[in-house]
């Protein structure tokens, strides 16, 4: 399971999921982090058989959490030109037979790799 947390001003500045991995003993993957001295953002992976426990944690702890259902996305100004086959490293695009882009969704990660090199600006993650 994928979540979103998100740290203010005070809840920034703890070694929060350093505790919550200690107290659970499971160990969470950090997939993308955006932090700063005021506020912050991570994408966390989790095992799913702990992730009530693991949610109730993080909300002990001041953090704001929600869980990721929602993957990459394309618009309509997709050139098919593959850059993103490339950069991306669980391989969620593929070329197809025919040399378009395909989208594995279930393979994203968040990493916005695919994003950022996108020459078009077609990739996003929806709201």
């Amino acid at each position: 399971m994928l979540l979103q947390l998100l740290f203010d001003s005070k809840t920034v500045r703890e070694p929060i999921i350093s505790r919550v991995a200690i107290k659970t003993g499971v160990p969470i993957n950090i997939l993308r982090a955006d932090v700063g001295a005021r506020k912050g953002e991570i994408i966390v992976e989790i095992p799913d058989e702990k992730s009530k426990e693991i949610e109730r944690l993080f909300n002990e702890m001041g953090v704001e959490v929600h869980e990721v259902t929602r993957t990459i996305a394309r618009n309509d100004n997709c050139v098919h030109c593959g850059l993103c086959v490339s950069i991306c490293p669980t391989e969620v695009f593929r070329l197809n037979e025919e040399m378009k882009v395909e989208i594995r969704t279930e393979k994203c990660i968040h990493c916005s790799a695919c994003i950022k090199v996108c020459p078009t600006m077609a990739l996003y993650f929806p709201i």
